[in-house]
């Protein structure tokens, strides 16, 4: 993978001022930076092209999930690597997201953490998908 290439995430977050915060930092990283601030949202922008991860808050509006968006974005991308970032995540989401292949990233949370484990799902999936070609 060379520098040029530009990753597309999307971000999904009900709160509106945390996910503009991501956002600008990982545009600030290079990524192109699609933002949900709803499931529904998610949903969309999930429906209108494919992104190389998905990073998504644990509960969202109305008893909404951001499992719920994992399910979908690999309904339609198999493969897509998914984190789950929360402040709130209990003994079963952190189950759910393991048994997932979901990384799991706790608020509040550390930016270099978070900027690792977004380099790291990225450089796993292009091993996979180079592995797949051979």
């Amino acid at each position: 993978m060379d520098a040029t290439t530009k990753h597309r995430l999307l971000v999904v977050d009900d709160d509106a001022s945390v996910l503009l915060t991501y956002q600008l930092l990982l545009q600030e990283q290079g990524y192109e930076v699609n933002a949900a601030i709803s499931s529904k949202k998610a949903k969309e922008e999930l429906r209108r092209g494919n992104f190389d991860v998905v990073l998504c808050d644990l509960s969202l509006e109305q008893d909404r999930t951001g499992f719920e968006v994992f399910e979908f974005a690999r309904q339609m991308y198999p493969a897509i690597p998914c984190v789950l970032l929360t402040g709130y995540a209990n003994k079963e989401a952190t189950d759910r997201a393991e048994v997932g292949g979901i990384e799991v990233l706790f608020k509040p949370i550390e930016i270099e953490e978070f900027l690792q484990t977004i380099r790291t799902v990225l450089k796993n999936r292009h091993a996979k998908k180079k592995s797949n070609e051979l």
